[in-house]
């Protein structure tokens, strides 16, 4: 939203979400539901029954590397959100002004033995869970954590409202100007939905795997949308109205939230307190979807490569610790992850961020595309009828969206910007 004109990514974006990111999410999770295997796996045995190529697994196996690529920088943020746990608890940021918080930030991610080492812990703990099939804790703790992360950002916010520009950040966030959006912007916001779903990675096809039959899948899949885009927009509420109470740049992008939070649990009552349980929520929350996304990894190599468990777990976390690095000394300045590039109209500087926007910006939309056009043409409709379960409307809706709308609108996002409309606008005349 900082980066890509406020209101108008906003609006896009909530656009992707439900005429896109909910039918995809949908497809994704009937496929893993009756596949009950490992992403490609699934969409093989599928294509199967509907006497389809069995290539068609390879839309399955490229959110594997789509999910295998972000992890890869994922774990490095996980890793600032973990620092600081331990900065916020020992009062650090307790009356410190907003360009010392700022400085702070910038000084710990240009600190490559920092990030090598927060991010080798989120790995080992995310090997450590994921290996020995740990998850009866883990799921208790995520049913208190994660509602009590949100109640913590929605005092956040309201907090935020009370101490920043809130007028000024509202404008920001739902006054949409398209002067401001781009063509890239738009397929950003389509990628970000994509992302913040985590579609196309292999995540929803591993969830629904483990899916019982009696749950209803468009029910889940709405709750789930919804809940996202609340929280993604209570966000905004909380950071925003910082920012510009702050006069700080909007445009900083994840960085934002290690910079105004701070500066706010720093000057609030008990902020120590507050700031230290929601950066220990952060973790949580970055950690819940690291096993999410490392599993589809090590399923497909305990399947296909007749690995053991822990060794499949094991060998993806440390190849991930080491792409990692790329993302590292990217925000060191290293010499040798610094790029001067432009892909598809956007500037490219480093490293980290071709791997940023390669997944969301690429890899996942055209991942979902292919997901889209398995459901909606290739598999069998009885399949997705008896996955569904629902009503003969609401299986109507489902199927013009995936067979119609979503494979259209990514198509005509990324003619768009490669410029293929602009040949076909030359040559009407318009």
């Amino acid at each position: 939203m900082g980066q890509n004109g406020g209101g108008a990514f906003v609006l896009v974006y909530l656009l992707c979400i439900f005429l896109i990111g909910i039918p995809v999410m949908m497809s994704e999770v009937l496929i893993g539901r009756r596949g009950r295997q490992s992403p490609g796996l699934s969409v093989k045995t599928l294509a199967l029954e509907a006497n389809a190529s069995t290539r068609w697994q390879l839309a399955g196996w490229s959110g594997l590397a789509a999910s295998y690529l972000i992890l890869s920088f994922y774990a490095v943020i996980a890793g600032w959100a973990l620092y600081y746990v331990y900065k916020t608890a020992v009062g650090t940021f307790v009356d410190m002004p907003a360009a010392e918080v700022g400085a702070e930030f910038g000084q710990f991610i240009s600190n490559p033995y920092l990030l090598m080492g927060f991010s080798a812990v989120v790995l080992a703990l995310t090997i450590y869970v994921v290996g020995r099939g740990v998850h009866k804790g883990l799921e208790k703790a995520v049913n208190y954590l994660m509602p009590a992360l949100f109640v913590l950002l929605l005092l956040m916010a309201i907090y935020s409202a009370l101490n920043g520009a809130f007028a000024e950040a509202l404008e920001f966030m739902f006054k949409p100007d398209f002067s401001k959006l781009t063509m890239n912007g738009v397929l950003l916001a389509l990628g970000h939905a994509f992302f913040s779903l985590s579609l196309a990675s292999g995540a929803m096809i591993i969830y629904g795997a483990y899916l019982p039959s009696n749950v209803s899948i468009g029910k889940t899949t709405l709750l789930i949308a919804l809940c996202d885009t609340a929280v993604a927009l209570l966000a905004g509420l909380a950071i925003f109205p910082l920012v510009f109470g702050y006069g700080l740049t909007p445009a900083e992008g994840p960085g934002l939230i290690f910079v105004t939070l701070p500066i706010a649990f720093g000057a609030m009552p008990f902020g120590t307190l507050f700031g230290t349980l929601f950066f220990v929520m952060l973790v949580f929350a970055a950690f819940t979807s690291a096993i999410a996304m490392i599993e589809s990894t090590v399923a497909w190599l305990v399947e296909t490569k007749g690995l053991k468990r822990y060794q499949a777990t094991l060998g993806t976390g440390i190849s991930l610790w080491l792409l990692g690095l790329a993302t590292v000394f990217s925000f060191s300045g290293a010499a040798w992850a610094t790029l001067d590039w432009t892909l598809l109209g956007k500037p490219i500087a480093s490293l980290f961020e071709l791997k940023d926007y390669l997944t969301s910006a690429i890899m996942l939309p055209i991942g979902g595309l292919f997901i889209a056009i398995f459901t909606g043409w290739v598999m069998s409709e009885r399949a997705s009828r008896e996955e569904l379960a629902t009503s003969k409307l609401a299986y109507q809706c489902w199927r013009f969206a995936i067979r119609w709308i979503t494979p259209v609108a990514v198509i005509i996002v990324f003619f768009n910007l490669i410029g293929v409309l602009d040949i076909f606008r030359a040559f009407s005349g318009n």
